[in-house]
């Protein structure tokens, strides 16, 4: 029991990170876009960071993510085991 609930969490932790750099660049503004670009910075610099915003939008893409994965796993018997046999074979 405690196992299973050890990999449910390391892949919706590892679920998670990959989302939350898909999703950082989502409405991200740069200084240079802004005309105020901080000195000492490079122009390419966030003029604001939405912290709040960034994860609570990753949490819930990757929380849909991973039910769905929790679903195809428990109800259609699909894992990492599975993978292999669903692309093609080249041996």
């Amino acid at each position: 029991m405690f196992q299973a609930f050890l990999q449910g969490f390391a892949v919706y932790f590892i679920i998670w990170w990959i989302t939350l750099f898909a999703v950082l660049p989502i409405g991200l503004r740069t200084q240079a876009e802004d005309n105020d670009v901080v000195l000492g910075t490079v122009p390419s610099a966030p003029s604001r960071f939405r912290p709040v915003f960034v994860f609570s939008l990753t949490t819930l893409i990757s929380g849909a993510i991973y039910g769905i994965w929790y679903i195809g796993s428990t109800y259609f018997g699909l894992g990492f085991d599975a993978l292999p046999q669903i692309g093609p074979s080249f041996y």
